[in-house]
């Protein structure tokens, strides 16, 4: 095993213990949050923390598939905030 590869392997481990820590604060955040903006921010956060440990996975194995459902959880994730931060503003998402 070369310097480099092993190099990788060391990233790729730190990489995913600080990207799950990362999901269990936000996890913590979501259920003590006090108030609604708290726990909205926290979703949010954990699903950039959820797109970040997926490219992981990608880089980790070598299969790019993962990079692509990484873009479409963003996409959702971002939808689905916006969506919620509206219902609890207005009371409804389709005015």
């Amino acid at each position: 095993m070369s310097f480099a590869t092993q190099l990788m392997d060391t990233a790729l481990i730190i990489a995913f213990v600080v990207a799950v820590l990362a999901q269990i604060m936000s996890m913590i955040r979501l259920v003590l949050g006090p108030s609604t903006g708290d726990r909205i921010l926290a979703l949010d956060t954990m699903v950039v923390n959820a797109i970040g440990l997926i490219v992981l996975l990608g880089i980790a194995q070598g299969v790019r598939i993962y990079f692509e459902v990484s873009l479409i959880i963003a996409m959702l994730g971002f939808v689905s905030t916006v969506a919620y931060a509206r219902f609890v503003l207005r009371g409804d998402i389709i005015e």
